[in-house]
């Protein structure tokens, strides 16, 4: 049977006190800090990530010393990535969320004052009234009494907006949660580098990579970084990339590492796995582009060649045809240019669907409308293109509502189809919707696999919903292109 161990409440008592009071100062020191950010918002924007770190660097030791948080130094950050943004939103949301947390706080504070007061004044023996009452040794007690919960609710409240402070700083201060990050980060507070980063050796290929497998290039010597080798086992497993300072205490480092060994070991093996998704990754994007080149050069072939000298011997035959007195050779001549003409049309739509040249010389937009007047069933298109997006992703929206129009012609019994596309700053945006039958099945068929395929090679997603009776929506996300070099030197 357990028993109740009532010493222990006055000591819980006193924690939470001493944590209200740190919470108080937190919020004391929160007013000077919140105006500063805000009025120095944009000298902190413009000024790059030192003058981000510096003020962040302030939100964590605060947090750390006053409300025991125990937040770790906050990585590196890169200007493009969302981490960033959340660190900003930490310094400009500063100011209103400590003056909301001063007001929740200050009315059960200024209520425990009143009721102070007034039981002070009523012991004094005062003359004064509170409401009906005039104000005497009874009176002061009752308020006295009434102090005490009062008390308590000031108490709850100042260390529920501590917690909640906390959080907001520790969520702000984040970085991805991944393992990887999590042993960066140990190793930065226990070593005291906040530019700390850990590159991941790979034996088979003979290069460091980071955390997300993409090549990393070691500092040189005589640089303002240096690195400290990591093994185990006699093997080489990592490179701690650090500030050249720590190179005067090289068994910090040593010993750092040691500790994390294990750990980096693991996130060794996960960095190589993910090194070989990005070279998965690369080569199919590689075969995608090298196979619309082909394309490209089959249909330049196909139009400075092959339909070049169609058409010329359309013409010879029709100069002959003139020549000719006899009317039922000429009707000979009438026959085999007929079917000349219908050989190059068939011609140059099949050089349109391996690749179409007015997407390739006017864009997007002019082809998809191509695309919609040559439909035997009325097409509407609504487009967003302001900028024309990569010659990649461009062609694979084209052949994603290529391929959906022509299916719809074929298989959906539709009387109407509309072709949406929209460029966003991230993708390309490619809906194709009809009012047919629906119940298509991508997995049937090769068309819309292929087409997965190819839009999955460039890092999007091909999806298809099509209830029967209801219609198909054949949407897909295509990722703009983006420099390697850049990616691979973040």
């Amino acid at each position: 049977m357990s028993t109740l161990d009532l010493s222990s409440r006055p000591l819980a008592f006193r924690r939470r006190v001493v944590a209200a009071g740190r919470s108080l100062a937190f919020l004391a020191i929160g007013w000077p800090l919140g105006v500063l950010y805000l009025v120095a918002l944009p000298a902190t924007v413009f000024g790059g990530g030192a003058a981000v770190r510096r003020r962040l660097e302030l939100e964590r030791a605060g947090a750390n010393r006053l409300l025991g948080a125990r937040i770790p130094v906050p990585l590196p950050m890169s200007p493009d990535s969302p981490v960033e943004w959340r660190r900003l939103a930490l310094l400009i949301g500063k100011l209103p969320l400590t003056a909301l947390a001063t007001v929740v706080c200050v009315i059960p504070g200024a209520l425990v004052a009143v009721l102070l007061v007034g039981a002070a004044n009523g012991f004094a023996g005062s003359t004064s009234y509170l409401g009906p009452w005039l104000l005497g040794p009874l009176v002061g007690l009752v308020l006295l009494l009434l102090a005490a919960p009062a008390f308590v609710i000031c108490i709850a409240a100042l260390t529920t907006c501590g917690s909640l402070l906390v959080r907001f700083t520790r969520r702000g201060l984040a970085s991805t949660v991944t393992a990887g990050v999590a042993v960066r980060e140990a190793l930065a507070e226990r070593l005291g580098d906040r530019t700390l980063a850990i590159a991941y050796w790979l034996p088979e290929r003979e290069l460091f990579v980071d955390e997300r497998g993409r090549p990393v290039t070691l500092p040189e010597p005589g640089s303002d970084r240096s690195w400290t080798a990591v093994e185990h086992g006699g093997r080489r497993v990592a490179a701690i990339i650090h500030d050249v300072e720590l190179e005067a205490r090289p068994e910090l480092v040593e010993a750092a590492a040691a500790g994390a060994v294990l750990a980096l070991e693991n996130e060794r093996l996960k960095a190589d796995l993910r090194a070989r998704l990005e070279d998965l990754r690369a080569s199919r994007k590689r075969i995608v582009e090298a196979s619309l080149e082909a394309r490209k050069q089959i249909e330049r072939d196909l139009h400075d060649g092959a339909q070049q000298q169609l058409v010329s011997l359309s013409v010879d035959l029709q100069l002959l045809r003139t020549r000719i007195g006899d009317e039922s050779t000429r009707e000979l001549v009438d026959a085999a240019r007929a079917k000349l003409v219908e050989a190059l049309a068939e011609l140059r739509e099949f050089a349109r669907g391996i690749h179409p040249a007015l997407l390739t010389d006017r864009g997007l937009a002019p082809a998809l409308e191509a695309l919609a007047q040559r439909s035997p069933l009325p097409v509407e298109l609504e487009l967003e293109l302001e900028q024309r997006p990569g010659s990649s992703v461009e062609a694979a929206a084209y052949f994603v509502a290529a391929e959906a129009l022509t299916n719809v012609v074929k298989y959906a019994n539709a009387t109407h189809a509309r072709v949406w596309v929209r460029n966003t700053s991230e993708a390309l945006i490619v809906e194709v919707r009809d009012d047919g039958v629906g119940g298509a099945d991508p997995t049937r068929g090769t068309g819309l696999r292929g087409l997965g395929d190819r839009v999955a090679a460039l890092g999007g997603r091909l999806t298809v919903q099509s209830p029967p009776g209801q219609g198909t929506c054949v949407g897909a996300t295509l990722p703009h292109e983006r420099d390697t070099e850049d990616k691979s030197a973040r």
